[in-house]
């Protein structure tokens, strides 16, 4: 059975990358030493792996990394950290409940 990982790294710059590989131990070396030059990473080296996911089904793996990439930052954290409170926070509606971490009051 085939594997598919969703994964996020953390960039030397603190950004993170949402991608998504069937080899996850390859897909970090290359990200690491630079295999593509155009890609997000190269110029954010080193990157660090935060967080993944496996899937056996890659079109529901494609659908996560989707999803995922259009996630706020803080919401990405969330889940970096297994904060399901917080994670439950962020997705909440914007103009109901504000962008501000600081809010106290859910």
């Amino acid at each position: 059975m085939k594997t598919y990982f969703v994964y996020i790294l953390k960039c030397a710059d603190d950004s993170f990358y949402t991608g998504i590989t069937n080899d996850l131990e390859r897909r970090l070396y290359e990200h690491n030493v630079g295999f593509n030059k155009d890609s997000y990473t190269f110029k954010r080296r080193p990157v660090e792996l935060v967080w993944y996911e496996m899937f056996t089904e890659p079109t529901q793996a494609i659908m996560i990394e989707k999803k995922i990439k259009g996630w706020s930052r803080r919401k990405k954290q969330a889940l970096i950290d297994e904060d399901w409170d917080k994670l439950v926070r962020y997705s909440k509606n914007y103009t109901e409940y504000g962008k501000d971490d600081s809010s106290t009051s859910l």
